[in-house]
C-alpha cells in the first residue's frame, strides 16, 4: 500500500519534478541519493549518475524497492568532461529523448587549512569535481534543453559559496563558482520555460565529511555542527525541488545560512572581521 504523501505526490503532476525524466549526478549517497528517491516518489524516471558503481546501483535498488518510476545506474566522474557528454548520450538513449530535469550535485568536502599550506594537487581536485563538474552538466546539458524548449536545472552549491568561511577556500570558491554560475544560467534562460535553482544549505547530514579530505580536527567540529544544525537530507531534497516547481532560484533551507545571507550583505566589513577572529580560535590540524 502507498502512504498519503505518496498517494499526494503522484496526484499533484502539474508540478515540475512530477514524472520527471531526471539525471542526478553524486546520487549514490547524500542529498543525491535523496533526490534520486524523492523524483522516483513523484513517478520520475532517474539516470543514477555516481563515480562509485556500487553505491550508484544501490540507490537504483532503493528505487525498484518503491515501485514507483524507474532508475539507471550509470558510472561517471564528473570531473572529466568527456564522461559527462558520455552521460547525456546514455540518458537521451534511456530517455527516447532529452532529459527534463538535471541536477548537477556531486561534491566533495574539503578544509582545514588556510590558503597557502592547502597544495595545488587539492585545489584541482576540489575544483575539479565541485566547480567543473558543474559547469561541464551546465555547458553539456543546457543545449538539449533548449532545444526541447523546457526543462530545469538544479545545482548544489552551499552556504559556503557566499560564507567564506576560513580554513575552507578550496571548497568555497567551488560553491562559490557554483553560484554564480547558476545566477547567470537563470539570466540566460529566463523566458525560455527552463528553470534554473542553486540549492546553498550549511550542514546537512551525509558522508561528505568522512568522504573528503577534511583535516581531523575541522572533522571533529563539522560532524559536531552537523549534529546540532544539520538538516537530514531526505528534507533538503524534499524542500528544493518543491522550491523548483514554484520557480525559486535560491534555495537557503536553513535559518543560519538565512543569517550569514543577510549580514554579509548588509554589515560586510562587520562580517570579514568576525570571521578573522573565528579564523583565530578555529582548532589547527
Amino acid at each position: 500500500m502507498f502512504g498519503i504523501d505518496t498517494v499526494l505526490s503522484l496526484l499533484r503532476t502539474d508540478r515540475r519534478t512530477a514524472n520527471a525524466k531526471a539525471v542526478v549526478t553524486g546520487a549514490g549517497s547524500g542529498i543525491g541519493r535523496s533526490f534520486a528517491l524523492e523524483l522516483a516518489r513523484r513517478g520520475g524516471d532517474v539516470v543514477c549518475a555516481d563515480i562509485n558503481a556500487e553505491r550508484a546501483a544501490e540507490t537504483v535498488a532503493l528505487i525498484e524497492q518503491l515501485r514507483i518510476g524507474s532508475a539507471h545506474a550509470v558510472q561517471c566522474d564528473v570531473s572529466d568532461r568527456g564522461e559527462i557528454e558520455a552521460l547525456a548520450t546514455r540518458a537521451q538513449e534511456i530517455f527516447g529523448g532529452p532529459p527534463t530535469l538535471v541536477i548537477n550535485n556531486a561534491g566533495v568536502g574539503i578544509g582545514g587549512k588556510p590558503v597557502g599550506d592547502i597544495g595545488f594537487e587539492d585545489w584541482d581536485w576540489a575544483l575539479g569535481i565541485n566547480l567543473w563538474g558543474v559547469v561541464y552538466g551546465c555547458e553539456v546539458f543546457t543545449p538539449l534543453l533548449r532545444e526541447a524548449g523546457r526543462g530545469g536545472i538544479i545545482n548544489v552549491a552551499s552556504a559556503a559559496g557566499f560564507a567564506a568561511a576560513p580554513a575552507m577556500a578550496a571548497y568555497n570558491v567551488s560553491k562559490a563558482g557554483v553560484l554564480s554560475l547558476s545566477e547567470t544560467l537563470a539570466a540566460e534562460l529566463d523566458g525560455t520555460g527552463i528553470a534554473v535553482t542553486v540549492l546553498c544549505p550549511t550542514f546537512v547530514k551525509t558522508n561528505v565529511f568522512t568522504d573528503g579530505r577534511i583535516t581531523p580536527a575541522s572533522m571533529n567540529l563539522t560532524q559536531q555542527l552537523a549534529r546540532w544544525t544539520g538538516l537530514s537530507a531526505d528534507n533538503v531534497a524534499v524542500r528544493t525541488l518543491d522550491a523548483h516547481d514554484s520557480g525559486r532560484l535560491y534555495v537557503v533551507p536553513q535559518l543560519d545560512a538565512t543569517l550569514i545571507w543577510h549580514l554579509k550583505r548588509h554589515f560586510p566589513e562587520i562580517y570579514v572581521r568576525g570571521t578573522g577572529l573565528l579564523a583565530r580560535l578555529l582548532p589547527q590540524g
